[in-house]
């Protein structure tokens, strides 16, 4: 089946929903390129079906559980039942907790949160019905460690990794396997589309950003290779692997660390 999936990608446009989708189509699969940035989803598509893969391009707005729905009967009518689907469309927001507005929790929530909750309710109960499906919800190391000035963001990856561990264990005896991918800083979009107050913040994370070892096709094939082999938590990175088990082992003691290091730049020093 690895070689063969029809799958639907949020946020496919940039970043790692590109790297999704152009593993999908390497491992000879059909992909759905969904995003709201049409013009990046069309070069998504593009690079795939330049290799001689098959790619289609719908728009979609994952706030919308509207929209979300007709994205999946729009897909399954392009490609027939659908194997994977990705819920990888995401945004960040950092400053201050008390500097950060009401409007911004809400732009944070309902795409990091209910993009995925409204991707999971449109494409989940068909798998269960065929008694087969994957379901990889993207989240962060933030969801399972919480850095200072991030709290929207935190919060949001944080119900990501509840939400999928309770689908994980609701669902994998219907034959539906639910993995969460909990990446640490590689080169992305989300600084320059997110809500970053500071500067220090933004040249923090894109500094941490371009020194990763790791990066977009790595976290891709990470991810396709754990949730294809039923795991439920996806680390690709070490250091974040590292620092989970940090924080498992002495909590207060791991976020009084980090407290002290809140540059994303010196946090992986």
């Amino acid at each position: 089946m690895a070689n063969a999936l029809n799958a639907v990608i949020t946020g496919g446009g940039s970043g790692l929903g590109r790297a999704l989708c152009l593993d999908v189509a390497g491992r000879g699969g059909r992909v759905v390129v969904a995003d709201i940035d049409e013009v990046g989803a069309a070069e998504t598509a593009r690079q795939i079906t330049s290799a001689g893969g098959e790619a289609h391009v719908l728009r979609c707005d994952v706030r919308s559980p509207d929209e979300v729905e007709d994205l999946a009967e729009r897909a399954r009518a392009l490609l027939g039942d659908i194997d994977l689907v990705a819920n990888n469309a995401g945004v960040a927001v950092s400053d201050q907790f008390e500097d950060i507005s009401l409007d911004d929790w809400r732009w944070i929530v309902d795409i990091n949160l209910w993009g995925v909750i409204h991707g999971c309710r449109a494409f989940l109960p068909a798998m269960k019905a065929r008694g087969h499906g994957y379901v990889l919800n993207v989240a962060s190391m933030a969801g399972l460690l919480s850095m200072p000035r991030a709290s929207p963001y935190n919060t949001t990856k944080a119900a990501v990794v509840a939400l999928s561990e309770t689908l994980h264990g609701e669902y994998r005896k219907h034959g539906v396997h639910v993995s969460v991918l909990c990446p640490t800083f590689f080169r992305t979009n989300i600084v320059e589309r997110g809500r970053i107050a500071s500067d220090d913040a933004r040249a923090g994370a894109t500094k941490a950003m371009n020194r990763s070892r790791v990066q977009a096709p790595e976290v891709a094939r990470a991810a396709l290779n754990g949730v294809l082999s039923g795991q439920l938590y996806v680390l690709p990175m070490r250091d974040g692997r590292v620092m989970w088990r940090m924080q498992r082992f002495s909590p207060e003691r791991f976020y009084r660390w980090l407290t002290g290091r809140l540059s994303p730049a010196r946090l992986f020093d």
